[in-house]
């Protein structure tokens, strides 16, 4: 088997991470790290001194012994990086979202096709055993059909300056969504607001409408008293909740629905159809949770080893890209609703 040789572009908040985890992987060596910052640099080298570090990404690129590049860099960042890298035949893993616009997340789409290389982006929910448990159970019927799905995602800073509250977390639950559902949203409503003086906005609410009636709605902030990471799913047959903050139970599944009874004669002055509420046990399904962004991690290395598409494929990224798009156009015009094609 030979051996994976991998550089890491950009040292912050998830490079570290990335660089412990393919660290950790059978037949996978990082061999480079890269940060503009030199204080990250040597962080990096204290702790993993067989590393080489550098502030010119282009060493990476140019080695090459070099098979794969990570890419966990501003979203500005993404679209010229990874051309880059695709071009000099890397494979590449690049943070969420894909681009910071629809037309070059396409653009990298077709490189990475004309190179016959793997693009794969970070949409690293899709890696949560929770979050598959929870597909599982949507796909099964077990919950019946899916009236309506809601997130929170929410916490006190941090503060970003490249991207705002939409961008960097209403990302995950568009993957989420999509992904738990196999569609994409037709329509999207979405209104924030900047409460803390810059340009980009610290909260949204976000509304989704997806086919067959389902709708979908998400709160993402960053100026929050409490971190709250939770989807909640309202079937016909059950109710579930997911939350992300509770590794001992993460899912929660509840035996609640309002059913219809028919009464055998009409009456002049009550409906034929009376609602009965049912509220029964909640069950907590025992879940072996693993870290998802080294499921992650252990994923692209499959793909590249295999040559598989990956769950989180460019044209995955670029989906999920478009539903942002759309509810960054609706931010900017206060809310209105923004189409989608199917």
């Amino acid at each position: 088997m030979d051996k994976i040789n991998i550089g890491i572009i950009g040292c912050g908040h998830w490079g570290p991470n990335f660089i412990r985890n393919f660290s950790q992987i059978k037949g996978v060596s990082v061999k480079y790290a890269c940060d503009l910052n030199p204080d990250r640099l040597s962080h990096i080298k204290g702790l993993y001194p067989q590393i080489d570090t550098t502030r010119d990404y282009l060493q990476i690129l140019k080695d090459p012994k070099i098979g794969a590049v990570v890419i966990s860099t501003p979203a500005v960042t993404h679209f010229r990086l990874a051309k880059e890298a695709l071009e000099r035949n890397k494979h590449v893993l690049v943070e969420k979202p894909i681009t910071s616009d629809v037309d070059s997340a396409a653009k990298l789409v077709r490189i990475a096709g004309r190179y016959k290389r793997i693009l794969m982006v970070g949409h690293t929910f899709k890696f949560n055993s929770g979050i598959n448990k929870l597909r599982g159970l949507i796909r099964s019927g077990k919950i019946g059909r899916v009236y309506y799905i809601y997130s929170r995602r929410t916490n006190l800073g941090p503060i970003r300056r490249d991207i705002g509250a939409a961008g960097d977390l209403a990302t995950h639950d568009i993957s989420v969504f999509n992904y738990l559902l196999d569609k994409s949203p037709l329509s999207v409503s979405a209104r924030g607001q900047n409460y803390l003086g810059h340009e980009l906005e610290d909260v949204s609410f976000i509304t989704l409408s997806f086919p067959g009636k389902v709708l979908a709605h998400m709160h993402v902030s960053w100026l929050d008293p409490k971190k709250v990471r939770e989807i909640v799913v309202v079937g016909s047959k059950r109710m579930i909740i997911f939350d992300d903050l509770n590794p001992d139970a993460p899912i929660s599944i509840y035996d609640k629905k309002v059913m219809r009874k028919k009464f055998r004669q009409d009456y002049d002055s009550f409906k034929e159809f009376q609602m009965i509420i049912h509220s029964g046990k909640v069950d907590t399904p025992k879940i072996k949770m693993e870290e998802p962004l080294k499921r992650e991690c252990l994923h692209f290395v499959e793909c590249i080893r295999k040559d598989r598409t990956p769950l989180t494929d460019g044209r995955d990224g670029l989906e999920v890209l478009k539903v942002l798009a759309a509810i960054q156009d609706s931010l900017s015009r206060n809310g209105a609703e923004v189409l989608l094609k199917e």
